[in-house]
């Protein structure tokens, strides 16, 4: 009996002095690629469009992908300008309010359209305001609604435009302005007679009209202003140090590789093609002398 003990001891200070296994190591999770949009329509519509981008990126990059959605043109700018998402669909205007404050970031993409964009003037037909190639001088006195403050295509262009021909600010042409928010809601508050008149995006418009939504016998377009550049795809500049060498450039070909119909459809683009940051100076002109951008 005495002569175990010596060996149970031993035994167990081997036990005791074995160094403790390592645990086994954890695949680090690959980095998420977050992504927004500027809210320029109904949040149900922009959820169903960014939901077939979000696995369309996926498989094209191999990375997670995330759509975070925004309530506010100036939240998609202040995501972006935070880190909070890497990637965004901005308008003119807030792609350039992003890029001054992140060094780096870039214009990368744009839909073809965007290169020659444009606005409707559109009038309820109460009005008696017909369609024209001019100016529609008569829409002065009248109710006049913009989209979004920071819209280039609902606020920014068409200011420019009615500055330009009537040589004074809006508060001073019209009866009343308005900023209903976003696009597809200038139509529904000038379609129901609330404004008389107002500026939109004309693939919204256009997009509602096919899908129904416009009453033609209540409102329709009565003038197309002037081209400008507008919407574009935005990365920050920081992206390559967050997901690995050449990411940006694989981020680019994959937005241009996009040919589904049932996602072009629903930006509403034909295509994808390159851009930069120097071909939305003509906007910023305007923006800047609108006091609207630094």
């Amino acid at each position: 009996m005495h002569s175990r003990r010596p060996l149970l001891a031993l035994l167990a200070g081997s036990a005791i002095a074995r160094p403790a296994l390592a645990p086994p190591a954890v695949a680090q999770a690959p980095a998420r690629l977050v992504f927004t949009a500027i809210p320029d329509q109904d949040e149900t519509r922009l959820v169903e469009r960014f939901r077939r981008v979000v696995g369309y990126l996926e498989r094209a990059l191999g990375v997670p992908v995330q759509y975070a959605a925004v309530k506010s043109y100036a939240a998609a700018v202040t995501a972006f300008t935070n880190n909070q998402v890497q990637l965004a669909w901005f308008g003119g205007l807030t792609s350039s309010q992003a890029r001054r404050a992140v060094p780096g970031a870039e214009a990368i993409v744009q839909g073809a359209e965007d290169a020659a964009f444009f606005s409707y003037f559109i009038a309820n037909t109460s009005t008696g305001l017909a369609r024209s190639d001019a100016f529609p001088a008569g829409i002065a006195g009248r109710s006049f609604t913009f989209g979004s403050r920071a819209s280039t295509s609902g606020r920014v262009m068409p200011e420019h435009f009615i500055r330009q021909n009537l040589g004074r600010a809006p508060d001073q042409v019209f009866s009343r302005v308005g900023f209903s928010g976003d696009h597809s809601r200038t139509i529904q508050v000038v379609q129901s007679g609330a404004f008389e008149v107002g500026a939109v995006d004309f693939t919204v418009f256009d997009l509602e009209s096919r899908l129904g939504r416009v009453d033609p016998a209540k409102v329709q377009f009565i003038w197309q202003t002037p081209r400008f550049p507008n919407y574009n795809w935005t990365i920050r500049g920081d992206v390559d140090q967050r997901f690995g060498p050449g990411f940006k450039e694989r981020v680019r070909a994959a937005l241009l590789a996009i040919e589904d119909p049932a996602i072009l459809e629903i930006f509403p683009r034909s295509r994808f093609i390159p851009t930069s940051n120097a071909e939305y100076a003509p906007m910023e002109a305007a923006a800047r002398a609108l006091g609207v951008l630094d």
